[in-house]
């Protein structure tokens, strides 16, 4: 499976549908908050969300005051994240299209207080290099003591137990069913079908919870917290999705 399958899955249709997969404003009070407590109480300021899409959480984050700036590996996630900002009256730091491998490229050394990357994005990459190259470009654009804030589903629940959802936090927009069609150890395929018959789909890696801490215990991140569908004490087997947060060592 190649590292930018997502490109030709997120089409230009299925990108026009995702806000209503989304529905903004049950995902909003299932979030109830956690991403701007979290950074305020970290007194970051200058916030990059990396998998924009169609820019749910960098709207919501410069809204609330954070200087934000937008970034998508998928140019039809950042057209759709600028229209809906200007739709929205929102003003964005930047909106640009950057693959993850490339943020320090893009944006340069030591520019950010904080990095989010949110809806189980990171699970687009298939090879540990990809990973590995991914969360070494994310620790390079962020300033030493800064934060990365990143999701997954809770795939060691997926695969182990097989697929069940909660529907309360991701994904809960009216009508549309997400699940997966395909559940590998290697792969889990999500079917996305809408109230018209149309259905999308998406291939993911499933990254089991410990795998992704040594992930960022392995590019130099330190102080790994995990929290559990925005819970710091939860039971593993229980919740839907894993939001875990890691720091730049300040030396």
């Amino acid at each position: 499976m190649q590292n930018d399958a997502y490109k030709r899955e997120y089409t230009r249709e299925f990108v026009s549908r995702w806000d209503r997969l989304i529905g903004w404003d049950s995902r909003a009070e299932g979030e109830n908050g956690f991403f701007e407590r979290i950074l305020r109480r970290h007194d970051c300021k200058q916030v990059a969300d990396i998998a924009a899409g169609t820019g749910f959480h960098a709207i919501r984050l410069a809204h609330a005051g954070f200087e934000t700036t937008a970034s998508d590996g998928s140019e039809a996630m950042i057209r759709q994240t600028e229209q809906n900002a200007e739709d929205m009256d929102v003003a964005l730091a930047d909106a640009k299209v950057v693959d993850w491998r490339e943020l320090d490229t893009a944006f340069g050394a030591n520019r950010f207080d904080a990095l989010v990357c949110l809806g189980n994005a990171f699970t687009h990459l298939f090879d540990e290099e990809a990973r590995t190259k991914a969360l070494d470009s994310m620790r390079t654009v962020l300033r030493p003591g800064g934060l990365l804030i990143i999701d997954h589903r809770n795939y060691d629940k997926i695969l182990d137990n097989g697929y069940s959802s909660k529907r309360k936090f991701y994904y809960v927009g009216n009508g549309v069913d997400a699940r997966p069609a395909i559940i590998q150890d290697d792969l889990v395929k999500f079917e996305y079908s809408y109230p018209d018959g149309n259905k999308f789909h998406l291939s993911l890696f499933p990254l089991r919870r410990h795998y992704m801490q040594k992930l960022l215990d392995d590019a130099g991140f330190t102080s790994v917290t995990t929290y559990g569908d925005f819970e710091q004490n939860f039971e593993p087997d229980e919740v839907d999705f894993f939001q875990q947060i890691a720091v730049k060592p300040r030396h």
